[in-house]
């Protein structure tokens, strides 16, 4: 019988929303807020006091976690993953319930996660290595094996302050991972990495695991989830809904995930995009058969629009988009100007552009349609770069539940492929002995 090494028991961590940071306070400003507050009562009624704006990021999540396991914890965007991580890796502490550990956790959770920026390469090694409880024995004996995984021993003696985010990241989960932690944590930190880094990365975790020990695993590539994963874990508003099969749990997560969007949300996401210099997305639609829908018939034509500002006459148009199945990968790029029935916009104005997606082209399954606009001066840093990801659903019409599942050997798209078959007689010709 496998050993649990971690255990939660009705977990829960309170945050207070926009709440004033305590100070030392005189008793003249105790008596000015004790004035004031009644005066505030009768102006604003219906406005929340500190008290009672709150947020439980975590809610009563209990879970236990055996030796050697490897654990995909998954959710939309403020689900609570990185809250639970922290508090596993004893960065917060709970509100309530409690965190049973065994054993020794390294922790990953964001860039340069306990590196000090005026060490260097070599130094943090060494301090990453003490903090874990490391002798200094041990961590000479790990330390050829973490330079040569990061890639960076030209820059070992470099301040971390000097590293860009991906040698940052390289270094940090070289440390995390080879200094015998029984627990390995990661958070989606690994997208910072280039795609090789990645897979090295992952086959280093599987690696881990296969050596006995724990390694818990936040990212929203469910591809790499259910490579790596045989559990998966998904949280939704601070709570744990889901626990059991990786396959199971991903593909609900991903039906879900088409099915919370809307119209609205989607205009919310598109006026959150920071605008570019000379260039502002005002709105994104996909409809089929003059109806907006996330929910796309197989049979029938999808019609893209964009509707955009621009302010300054451009020389390169920034507006792209992929199409992503649900491992993440880059199913095909459509932008303008590979069209020869289109000419993008040069001068300012307000535009619609339209693409569309063929009918009988997708499969019966989940995708993600990935808009981006490019930063209009080239070369530019990657951060200039805007993206926007709208979960987006394929079926046969009358099964709307017909979807893909994980194992099944259904191709990631599904043309009418044109067949022509010609009679070339109609007596067979016998055949030679």
């Amino acid at each position: 019988m496998t050993d649990v090494v971690l255990r939660t028991v009705d977990l829960g961590k309170l945050y207070r929303i926009g709440s004033e940071l305590e100070r030392n306070r005189t008793l003249r400003d105790t008596l000015v807020r004790a004035a004031k507050r009644p005066i505030e009562r009768i102006r604003h009624p219906g406005a929340a006091t500190h008290s009672s704006r709150e947020l439980w990021a975590l809610s009563d999540v209990s879970f236990e976690v055996q030796q050697g396991e490897v654990i995909g914890l998954i959710g939309r965007n403020g689900s609570g993953k990185s809250t639970l991580l922290k508090v596993l890796s004893h960065i917060t502490e709970p509100t309530r319930g409690r965190a049973e550990i065994r054993g020794r956790v390294g922790s990953l959770l964001d860039v340069g996660t306990g590196f000090h920026a005026e060490l260097t390469g070599r130094e943090n090694i060494q301090l990453s290595g003490a903090i874990l409880g490391m002798s200094r024995a041990e961590i000479r004996a790990k330390f050829d094996e973490i330079v040569e995984f990061s890639e960076i021993g030209k820059f070992l003696d470099t301040p971390v302050k000097r590293y860009s985010s991906g040698m940052y990241v390289r270094l940090a989960f070289a440390v995390a991972a080879h200094l015998d932690p029984d627990i390995l944590i990661v958070d989606e930190v690994l997208a910072v990495g280039d795609a090789q880094f990645q897979k090295k990365c992952l086959s280093r975790m599987g690696a881990v695991s296969s050596e006995g020990r724990t390694v818990l695993f936040v990212s929203h590539n469910m591809g790499a989830v259910r490579n790596l994963c045989t559990r998966a874990i998904q949280l939704e508003g601070g709570r744990l809904i889901r626990d059991g099969e990786t396959a199971d749990v991903t593909e609900a997560y991903l039906r879900g995930a088409v099915g919370t969007e809307s119209a609205d949300s989607i205009d919310r996401a598109v006026r959150a995009l920071p605008p570019q210099p000379g260039f502002r997305l005002d709105r994104v639609q996909v409809e089929q058969d003059g109806r907006w829908t996330l929910s796309l018939l197989k049979n029938l034509p999808t019609r893209i629009e964009f509707s955009y500002t621009l302010t300054q006459p451009i020389k390169r148009f920034p507006l792209l988009f992929d199409l992503m199945d649900d491992d993440q990968s880059i199913l095909f790029r459509s932008r303008p100007d590979d069209s020869e029935e289109s000419s993008w916009p040069s001068e300012p104005g307000d535009y619609v552009s339209v693409a569309w997606i063929p009918a009988d082209l997708l499969s019966a399954r989940n995708y993600e349609l990935r808009v981006t606009i490019l930063a209009m001066s080239w070369p530019s840093p990657s951060d200039s770069v805007q993206r926007l990801s709208i979960p987006i659903r394929a079926w046969t019409a009358g099964d709307p539940e017909q979807i893909h599942r994980p194992g099944e050997s259904l191709g990631k798209l599904h043309p009418i492929i044109p067949w022509e078959t010609t009679q070339l007689s109609s007596d067979p010709s016998p055949r030679g002995d």
